[in-house]
Parts: C-alpha cells; sequence; structure tokens
C-alpha cells in the first residue's frame, strides 16, 4: 500500500480511551495514520501530538470533523457528545468509530442508525471485548454448534467498590445516560449478544438501585471525584431480556455491592449441547458425556497481540470493504434499546416492549 492509500484518521479527545486508540491506530502504521487531533482541553491535545507525531492540532471538533485530509474520525468524549458529533461526521462524508454507549439513549441511537443509512459511511462501536481472545475462541466452537441451541444466558460484572468519578459527568444522568448499566452493562449485553449469535430481543424487566452513590459510598479509584457534584444515576442493575426465537439474557452489574465478588465480568452461555463459562481472562466449555459432566479449559495462544489492536484493523478493513462492522450501529441501538427499557421498567416496574421503529 503506497503513503497515499493510507486511511486518514482525526480524533476527537485525547484522554485515558483516546490515549489507547493512538497506541493501537499507532501499531497499523502500514495502513493508517493519525493526521489530527483535537480536546475539550487543548493543552492535553497538543501534548499528545507531540507524543505522537501527529501534525495538526484542530481547535474544535467541529473544525477536526471539516479537514478535507480526514477520512475517518474517532469519537472518544463523553456519552452526551457521541451522537451529535458522529452525526456531524457522517454528514462530511466522514467514517465514525465511536466509544461505547454509542448514544445517549436510544433516541440519539436511532438519529445516528438514521444518518448512517442515509449517508453510507462506516459507523463501528469501539466494544473491545468480544475482540479478546478468549470470546473469540468460544464464539468459534458455537458457530461449529459444540454447544447446540443456546437458550438462555447470564452475564454481569459486579464491582464491590468502584463508582468513577463521583459528581463528574459519569454520574449525571443528563451528561452519562445512567450509571454502570450504560458504563459497564453495555460492554456485557454486547458480548453476550454477539456469543448468543445475535438474536433480536423483544421484552425487558428489570429494576436498578442507588444504595451507595448518594451517601457518598462505594467509591472507586477511577476518575478524579467531584464532591460538590450531582450523583443521580444507579449503582446496581439487574433485569432480564427476552428474545425473539425465545431465549433469554439475565444481566447484573454494579458499580459498588456488600457481595462476595472479584469484581471481574463474566458470562454463562447454555445451551443444549455444551455451555461456555467465561470471567476476567479465563473459560471454560462445560458438556456431558458418557453420563459424567466434562469441563475444557480455554488457553489464551501464544503472543496474543490484544482485542483493541483486532478492533482497530477491522474498522479500517470495513472502511477499505464497504463491509458493515461487527458492532455496527443497530447494534449499538440495540443496547441502547435495552438499557433505555430496564430504566423503564425499573420507574413502572412493568415489563417494556423494545420499540425498534426509527
Amino acid at each position: 500500500m503506497g503513503s497515499s492509500d493510507k486511511i486518514r484518521i482525526g480524533l476527537i479527545g485525547a484522554g485515558n480511551i483516546g490515549n489507547v486508540h493512538l497506541q493501537e491506530f499507532g501499531k497499523l502504521g502500514e495502513e493508517c495514520e493519525i493526521v489530527a487531533i483535537t480536546d475539550a482541553y487543548l493543552p492535553l491535545a497538543e501534548q499528545r501530538a507531540q507524543q505522537y507525531g501527529i501534525r495538526t492540532v484542530a481547535p474544535s471538533p467541529e473544525a477536526l470533523i471539516e479537514r478535507s485530509d480526514v477520512d475517518a474520525v474517532i469519537v472518544a468524549v463523553p456519552n452526551q457528545s457521541h451522537a451529535p458529533l458522529t452525526i456531524q461526521a457522517l454528514q462530511s462524508g466522514k467514517h465514525v468509530l465511536v466509544e461505547k454507549p454509542m448514544g445517549l439513549n436510544s433516541e440519539a441511537a436511532k438519529d445516528i442508525v438514521r444518518a448512517q443509512k442515509k449517508y453510507g459511511k462506516t459507523v463501528m462501536v469501539a466494544h473491545q471485548m468480544r475482540w479478546e481472545w478468549l470470546p473469540l475462541q468460544v464464539k468459534s466452537q458455537i458457530e461449529q454448534g459444540e454447544l447446540g441451541n443456546i437458550y438462555t444466558a447470564k452475564t454481569g460484572w459486579y464491582r464491590r467498590k468502584g463508582i468513577p468519578g463521583w459528581g463528574t459527568w459519569f454520574t449525571r444522568k443528563e451528561l452519562s445516560g445512567g450509571g454502570p448499566l450504560i458504563d459497564i452493562g453495555v460492554h456485557m449485553l454486547d458480548l453476550a449478544f454477539f456469543l448468543m449469535g445475535e438474536p433480536k430481543p423483544v421484552s425487558v424487566y428489570g429494576a436498578t438501585y442507588a444504595e451507595f452513590g448518594p451517601r457518598k459510598k462505594g467509591i472507586g479509584t477511577w476518575g478524579k471525584p467531584d464532591w460538590n457534584g450531582v450523583y443521580d444515576v444507579e449503582d446496581l442493575a439487574t433485569a432480564m431480556i427476552k428474545m425473539e426465537n425465545g431465549a433469554t439474557l439475565t444481566l447484573e452489574v454494579s458499580w459498588a455491592v456488600h457481595m462476595n465478588t472479584d469484581s471481574s465480568p463474566f458470562v454463562h452461555i447454555m445451551g443444549s449441547e455444551g455451555g461456555a463459562y467465561l470471567r476476567g481472562n479465563e473459560g471454560m466449555f462445560l458438556t456431558e458425556k458418557f453420563d459424567r459432566t466434562v469441563d475444557v479449559p480455554l488457553k489464551a495462544p501464544e503472543d496474543d497481540e490484544g482485542g483493541r489492536i483486532r478492533l482497530s484493523r477491522h474498522f479500517l478493513e470495513c472502511i477499505r470493504e464497504g463491509k458493515t462492522p461487527w458492532t455496527s450501529a443497530e447494534t449499538g441501538l440495540r443496547s441502547n434499546l435495552i438499557i433505555d427499557a430496564i430504566y423503564e421498567s425499573s420507574r413502572t416496574g412493568r415489563e417494556v416492549k423494545l420499540d425498534w421503529s426509527l
């Protein structure tokens, strides 16, 4: 590939997650180049530009999006800006890799799906978990029929004491969209649907609780707290999701909870012929042979390059080949629809049917 064939990327958001994208796309220098960067705090963008040899620091997201030397944009900013910036980028003929959750809510997510259909560019949600070696190994076994009919699954992530950035955008619903449900629950939903074979969810029953945050308890180490700020989100959510094909998924997540947990994300996939269990970086297959239970531990491949680099490469591949990403705008909408429905179900005490109409 000649240098003129490289996909030119602009990064909006120079913070923690933006820095991860700089590192990962930096490893793919043959295929792409980060040509521009911006951040609400410009000195940080300038610092990253120096560090990574990025030639342009744009004064604003709008200025970056309008640049003719940018083919694709990475949106790595707080949740409330995901949809406006993604849509602006699509309107300017750019491809977009947007951090999770795709939208602040399902309305924002529908706006993105409509814009993607209208402008025909690639939109991919940065769900790195399904790119890790463990889910990919499990997925390949599922696709070979080793688990049979997958009829139910259970997923979750119980953090014992992990409320991030108390009082900052993380804990303000109008800026984040919610608490652990939208922060880490969105990862577990995406991963579970990937392993279940992407069934279509039709209804949700759930409940959310805020037992820690309002009392300034359960505080974690991520982000800097603002003790004069606001906490108006949940700190635990629990739900059951029903699929069109009759399968079910249970979801349980917390930022803070009094329970015996190692604070690792987990998924149990239950099929007619076998099951799979993933927790952190450990996994196993479970089945029955000769009237006995059989457990097969899964092993990481030698020198695994990591999920994030696979995610980055997939984004570039989808742009070049016009393929639909594994984590398309539709998968982002699915997560947002479910999350909204859990909040609504918690509020009304009733099961909520999902409205897929655009």
